[in-house]
């Protein structure tokens, strides 16, 4: 292949790891094609904010070309174009986290992944667009704005980690970061078409934090069009840090760049589909995905409905609980200083309010039901390799609304009960990798959700690897990559 004859943003990411290490494509070509595409994209999706300055950026460059020159290469993220998601900290750029509370501040710390892909060779180019302290499944926010959905910018590009997927789908990046809490990697990435991947537990450092003991919800990790791309990006991310005491050593994966391959005939699937009719669905969105069972059974595998029998509402009640802990914990400044309170959303609001009330027992208890969750998956897990469900409960819905009220003619009660489908896993810290599943009726993209039993992140990444080669869903293109700048022509 002549890559120099070939669009540089429409490489895979190893493709296009490879030739700069291979001194096939300078940094300084790569990082202008990306630019010259994103000035093209960008004004329709509002995916990447806060840009950095040009001049600065070829600077680097420059820079990362010479060390190639030199005969020092970073790794696979050398010269590759990043946008951080703004939510953590990157030293030097502004974070504002989507709120105009912290418009224009500019961090003095890296968080620990940025730490390593910027040690690794990356160039950050500007922040991943994310709703107001990450809450919510739809990226918009009082200090960027909105960010469209890459199939249609009629639509939601899903949250939290929206300009993330959006940015991945359009080739505006070739891999990115996200943040899953409740689905913040798996919604966009279903959403968008592209691949999420929410790790267990420890697998990629999440801070440095003021509370680094009991958070264990909100975890970082890569967003890919494929699983070897994702794969790559994890490589880097992945592994201990002493400021983050319970994360561990090594992702599992046995080579940086590709995802070893294996025989799946006779692996268990167990789909859980709408958990036994408890969860809403929009019309056609389980039919889509249950289509996609088929490219599992094509591989080998054994597919069967997996009933549970969990209290799946005292689940919810506890998933609340803690979420809102978490949140008041970490923003209770915010919200009581009069002068902060008001600039905060009124989802923020609900959520530290929610967790100033709640009550040392309460949280125990919720604890406990997380604790019968987990050992409940475990023993399912004696029976199944893996389990399989929707990644959301909605195709992407308008880009107006603020969230769906309602699914099917069920009411939804909170601002983010559309999205329970994202806390089976969150609640046991398994591995869920979000994968594409399609286009449902009206031309939207459509997502399921693989996950595997605890710190199998590697085996996940393998069953997604091969499902995506059997299911080719991976590389259907959103029409503003052919030049419907609309996008509203997606079917």
């Amino acid at each position: 292949m002549n890559i120099r004859s070939a669009s540089v943003v429409e490489l895979d990411a190893v493709s296009l790891s490879h030739a700069i290490a291979g001194r096939a494509l300078s940094c300084v070509e790569v990082l202008q094609a990306y630019l010259d595409h994103i000035e093209r994209l960008n004004p329709l999706v509002n995916a990447i904010v806060a840009p950095v300055d040009a001049d600065a950026l070829m600077k680097q460059a420059r820079s990362l070309d010479d060390e190639l020159a030199r005969g020092h290469w970073r790794g696979p993220l050398h010269g590759l174009p990043q946008a951080p998601k703004d939510i953590l900290p990157v030293a030097g750029m502004v974070t504002t986290r989507g709120s105009p509370i912290f418009a224009g501040q500019v961090a003095a710390t890296d968080a620990i992944i940025f730490e390593r892909a910027r040690a690794g060779g990356a160039i950050f180019i500007g922040r991943s667009n994310s709703p107001e302290f990450g809450l919510g499944g739809h990226t918009y926010n009082p200090v960027y704005g909105k960010t469209r959905n890459a199939f249609n910018t009629a639509f939601s590009a899903g949250g939290s980690s929206g300009g993330a997927a959006v940015a991945v789908a359009l080739r505006m990046l070739p891999v990115a970061d996200g943040s899953d809490m409740m689905g913040s990697l798996r919604t966009p990435a279903a959403f968008n078409n592209v691949y999420g991947f929410r790790t267990t537990f420890g697998c990629v450092p999440y801070g440095p934090a003021d509370e680094v003991f009991f958070q264990q919800f909100s975890v970082a990790g890569p967003m890919a069009r494929n699983v070897a791309d994702l794969a790559m990006l994890l490589g880097v991310q992945a592994g201990f840090d002493a400021r983050t005491p319970l994360t561990r050593r090594g992702s599992g994966l046995d080579q940086p760049f590709q995802v070893p391959s294996r025989d799946w005939r006779g692996v268990r699937i167990g789909w859980l589909g709408d958990l036994d009719g408890r969860l809403p669905m929009e019309p056609g969105l389980l039919e889509t995905c249950a289509q996609a069972l088929a490219h599992f059974e094509v591989l080998g595998c054994r597919v069967e409905p997996l009933p549970l029998d969990f209290d799946l509402e005292r689940l919810w009640r506890a998933w609340i609980d803690l979420r809102s802990f978490c949140v008041s914990g970490a923003n209770a400044a915010l919200y009581a200083d009069p002068s902060t309170r008001s600039k905060l959303k009124p989802e923020a609001v609900w959520e530290i309010e929610r967790g100033l009330q709640l009550s040392g027992p309460q949280v125990y208890e919720a604890l406990k039901v997380r604790s019968a969750w987990y050992q409940h998956l475990h023993a399912l897990f004696e029976h199944v390799d893996f389990l399989v469900l929707p990644a959301t409960q909605v195709f992407p819905f308008e880009a107006e609304l603020d969230w769906p009220h309602s699914i099917g003619g069920h009411e939804m009660a909170t601002y983010h009960r559309w999205m329970e489908v994202t806390i089976p896993a969150t609640m046991a810290g398994l591995p869920a990798l979000a994968a594409p599943a399609g286009l449902g009726p009206h031309g939207l993209p459509a997502g399921i959700q693989i996950i595997g039993p605890a710190h199998a992140d590697a085996a996940v990444l393998q069953i997604g690897d091969a499902y995506d080669k059997a299911s080719g869903y991976s590389r259907l293109r959103s029409p503003l990559l052919e030049g419907d700048l609309s996008g509203k022509s997606a079917r």
